[in-house]
């Protein structure tokens, strides 16, 4: 089974997530989406709840599961008996972080690095950015899930 993984902190989840989550969904038998518990943040979302809007989102691909994990990386892939991990890529920015990390997860535990272009609709996109306008009250609904849409306004709106 050729089976790979998605990872990232996904706080949250937007529509250049989903691009790259649905495109390696076509390419491997199982793609895993592995939110990262990074305990010395505190996210807009629980993990939990990024983990279930995850899952909603991803219901459609038959091939795409969502889990958690915490640690090095390549231990997570290891566990998931996955050989490949899937980062996709905006700007050549990017890649300067990305190649550096792909050098030592192969080094660490042979774990090879795919690189996907974004799509251009969504290479301005990053989870920062939508929280940000979302927190100003913009309009995000180009960006995210509805579903997605709705939880950051209910939750920039609580107290």
């Amino acid at each position: 089974m050729r089976r790979a993984v998605c990872p990232g902190s996904f706080d949250p989840v937007t529509n250049g997530h989903l691009d790259i989550v649905g495109r390696a969904s076509r390419l491997f038998d199982e793609v895993i989406v592995g939110v990262l518990i990074n305990q010395s943040k505190s996210g807009l979302f629980t993990v939990e709840e990024r983990i279930d809007m995850l899952r909603e989102v991803t219901s459609s691909y038959d091939n795409v599961r969502v889990e958690s994990f915490r640690g090095l990386l390549v231990d997570f892939c290891r566990a998931q008996q996955a050989s490949v991990l899937i980062k996709g890529l905006r700007a050549v920015s990017d890649f300067d972080y990305e190649l550096q990390m792909a050098q030592m997860n192969i080094g660490l535990a042979g774990v090879e690095t795919l690189f996907m272009p974004t799509n251009p609709l969504y290479s301005f996109l990053s989870s920062s950015l939508v929280k940000d306008v979302a927190k100003w009250g913009g309009d995000v609904s180009a960006h995210v899930p509805e579903l997605v849409r709705e939880a950051l306004a209910t939750r920039l709106t609580q107290p």
